[in-house]
């Protein structure tokens, strides 16, 4: 059966306010809950970007929830941090704790004052990292000379069983090239036909693990309210790679989604005021394959959105 998630937005959230809302989230139905690794948001209306990995120690520690985090390895992050704190939360929270590994994006990337590579030379460092951090987790002294450099690394405190280390993708061809060392798939809501294209050739290339999905949604208790949450929150997260990826800061994407129409947000969130809509839409998402499916509410405010799914759309989407 699937699983349904939380996706908790540290770019949307104060953090203390998250750890609330994820705990929130539990109470009402959720079965477990993952996050990004940003330190920029994508708006200065969203307005926030605590620290994901503080966070997840006290989300961890303060509820019952398997977590999962979003991250890029190699630049703000040597892969040697990333395998320490990966491994210490593994070690704290058997069998409750994923990672998503990413070539990264300018909007967090750049604090290093680093060169911003093209996407195949992040795609390499990012192989390299993985490598890199597989190897640490089995106990292995590290050291290493190439995209990424690293002089006898070891992780003293491990986990009995290695944290999975998932790979996010949102193209056909990233999700064929990750098979080769993921031990899951996890994209974001896109047209059915290329969903099932992206599972296809994760699977066609041997790729292995569980297919997750993130779903950007948007519901008020009216179209238009939910439809002016969408355009609020998320219509600076409504362009394609390269530019995604590419942008620096938040200005920069407040700038380039001024001439951002609804029809535009509508392809990116799922917006409608009615429950029965958001249940067809999760329970289609459902059948194309996906074992763990986390919902993004894209508003700020989640309170009464978690009372509403928790009462009128968890129930039955996990009934039976």
């Amino acid at each position: 059966m699937t699983v349904y998630g939380f996706h908790a937005s540290h770019e949307q959230i104060s953090p203390r306010q998250l750890l609330l809302d994820v705990q929130h989230a539990e109470r009402v139905g959720f079965q477990a809950a993952m996050c990004s690794d940003h330190i920029e948001p994508w708006s200065e209306r969203q307005g926030h970007s605590g620290h994901a990995w503080t966070w997840l120690g006290a989300a961890l520690a303060t509820t019952s929830l398997r977590f999962g985090v979003v991250n890029a390895p190699g630049q703000r992050y040597h892969p040697a941090v990333i395998a320490h704190a990966t491994a210490t939360l593994g070690q704290m929270f058997p069998g409750r704790f994923w990672a998503a590994l990413g070539s990264g994006e300018n909007m967090n990337e750049h604090v290093t004052n680093d060169i911003w590579p093209d996407k195949e030379s992040r795609q390499r460092r990012l192989e390299e990292s993985v490598d890199i951090i597989r190897r640490l987790h089995a106990g292995e002294t590290v050291t290493h000379d190439g995209f990424i450099r690293v002089d006898r690394a070891r992780i003293w405190d491990r986990p009995a069983e290695p944290v999975p280390l998932i790979a996010p993708a949102v193209s056909v061809e990233t999700a064929r090239r990750s098979a080769a060392w993921a031990d899951g798939l996890v994209t974001i809501n896109q047209p059915h036909d290329k969903l099932r294209k992206m599972i296809a050739a994760y699977r066609d290339a041997g790729g292995r693990g569980p297919l997750v999905l993130q779903v950007h949604l948007s519901w008020a208790p009216t179209e238009d309210e939910a439809l002016a949450i969408a355009m609020d929150q998320w219509r600076t997260n409504t362009f394609a790679p390269p530019l995604c990826w590419d942008l620096a800061t938040a200005d920069e994407f407040d700038e380039a989604s001024r001439d951002v129409g609804p029809d535009a947000v509508r392809a990116a969130v799922r917006v409608s005021a009615s429950t029965d809509q958001h249940l067809l839409w999760l329970r289609e998402y459902a059948a194309l394959g996906f074992d763990e499916i986390y919902l993004h509410y894209v508003g700020q405010d989640q309170s009464t959105y978690l009372d509403v799914f928790g009462r009128d759309v968890l129930p039955l989407l996990t009934e039976g």
